[in-house]
């Protein structure tokens, strides 16, 4: 993505996508993301699948209010 300019990328941010992948290769995609966190990358996940939910330890959670407010909680595992 950026290696042609010498630039380290430490951090990928996913937007979704789990839902539509079988049991099989949804548990690949949350390995290869725990092992690239393990390695010291920063991973971001958009997901409404509670498998997904249920493995990551450390989440932002964005409640809607209304009137197009939302609050943000860190929870931690």
């Amino acid at each position: 993505m950026s290696s042609n300019r010498g630039i380290k990328v430490e951090s990928l941010f996913i937007d979704e996508g789990f839902g539509a992948l079988d049991s099989n290769s949804l548990a690949m995609a949350v390995s290869v993301l725990e092992q690239l966190q393990a390695t010291g990358r920063q991973v971001g996940v958009i997901s409404h699948v509670e498998e997904m939910k249920e493995r990551i330890a450390v989440k932002v959670e964005v409640t809607p209010v209304g009137s197009g407010r939302s609050t943000i909680q860190v929870v931690t595992a």
